[in-house]
């Protein structure tokens, strides 16, 4: 535990929910319950002392992440931010489990959902650095049984999501539920939704795919695989003892997750990711243990050539010449991750479940991870400040 520096100045600051302790050397602001204050509701706001061995100076990034997580009703928060290849900055606020009363801490960890893509991403240029697969390669060269129609799609098309093939993401055909099998076979029935690489189509099918070629190829689970080749490479202890999703699964440190969605007030938020959907959504991990994954990727650690990583974030480009993401600011996909071009300091991203992302900045080498428990917090709208603003401060 952080030694506390004790008997200064108290500043007080508002903040809506527990004890915020300041330490020295590394960055880090941890949230934990004080037995001098009244334990919070979530709508209580408490004005809290902050002691320091000197006068408190708090940074622009620090009120921007306050802000954020008050103006989000954020529950549960880890942070960390890289620069030239060092964590120089963490966060863990709030509650992992409001019931229990259960604080975030460095070992919590969180389900990232759609940020596994990005782990899928690395893992098939991994098989293709050692010559296993060919990412221009059609999946109907190592799977079989699929339509005329899927035939010619490549592995990059699926990795890109300008495949075209239909979505197994619809609740309408029951499919989310099912094992991979019956679940493909239904999918299979239904007709191709644009000509591969027309267009960017967002589209959990492709990872469906994705997943089962890593298997076939690898000889391994894709929980092993991921495990082997990225989890115990970098050190990623919580996140291997953790595992891919499972909700009926005792994950140790676990965050719990919450949502306003259904009525506006705050609820549990089931979540049980699919077996077939583990490849695209399945990771639980930690902000830290994601930072160390980035500077893992940065320095070769996983991708052993330049031309290998710069091809993993290249964005797909389409039949007409363009490319095609989420919004104007992420208006790409490479393999597993959004990119950015065209709007001044270019960004690959990685965002999950409506609550969690990641923003590397290659140029600069800066990332920004932000993993939540709060269902409804779009990260994307907040990263890129949090980067400008580190980046300003350190000049």
């Amino acid at each position: 535990m952080t030694k506390i520096i004790k008997n200064t100045v108290a500043v007080l600051i508002l903040i809506s929910t527990t004890n915020l302790w300041a330490q020295k050397g590394k960055q880090e602001i941890m949230y934990r319950e004080d037995s001098k204050f009244i334990q919070p509701t979530l709508s209580e706001d408490l004005i809290i002392p902050i002691l320091s061995a000197e006068k408190v100076k708090v940074s622009k990034v620090d009120a921007a992440l306050k802000d954020m997580i008050q103006k989000n009703n954020i529950i549960g928060l880890q942070l960390a931010i890289v620069s030239n290849n060092k964590i120089v900055k963490t966060m863990n606020y709030g509650l992992a489990n409001i019931q229990d009363s259960v604080w975030v801490d460095s070992k919590t960890v969180f389900s990232i959902n759609s940020m596994t893509k990005a782990f899928t991403g690395v893992a098939l240029m991994q098989l293709a650095e050692e010559g296993k697969l060919n990412l221009d390669d059609p999946i109907s060269k190592y799977l079989d049984s699929l339509p005329n129609t899927w035939k010619n799609i490549t592995i990059k098309q699926l990795a890109g999501h300008t495949s075209g093939i239909p979505d197994i993401w619809n609740s309408e055909r029951n499919m989310i539920t099912e094992n991979n099998q019956i679940a493909l076979k239904k999918i299979k029935e239904l007709p191709i939704v644009f000509q591969p690489g027309e267009r960017f189509g967002y589209n959990q099918t492709n990872y469906l795919l994705l997943g089962m070629l890593i298997e076939k190829i690898s000889g391994k689970s894709f929980e092993k695989y991921l495990t082997e080749n990225q989890f115990n490479k970098v050190g990623m202890k919580n996140s291997a003892k953790a595992g891919l999703a499972d909700y009926y699964k005792v994950v140790q440190h676990s965050a719990r997750s919450y949502t306003h969605f259904r009525n506006g007030s705050l609820t549990n938020m089931y979540e049980e990711i699919p077996e077939n959907l583990r490849t695209a959504a399945g990771i639980y991990s930690t902000a830290t243990e994601i930072a160390e994954w980035i500077i893992a990727l940065q320095s070769r650690q996983l991708v052993k050539e330049e031309k290998n990583l710069e091809a993993l974030w290249t964005p797909m480009v389409l039949t007409n010449g363009k490319t095609q993401g989420m919004s104007d600011f992420l208006n790409g996909y490479a393999i597993g991750f959004y990119t950015s071009s065209g709007t001044g300091n270019s960004v690959i991203a990685s965002l999950g479940g409506v609550r969690s992302g990641m923003y590397i900045y290659p140029k600069d080498n800066i990332s920004v991870i932000i993993l939540t428990n709060s269902q409804g917090f779009h990260p994307e709208d907040y990263l890129e400040e949090i980067a400008c603003l580190y980046r300003t401060e350190n000049k």
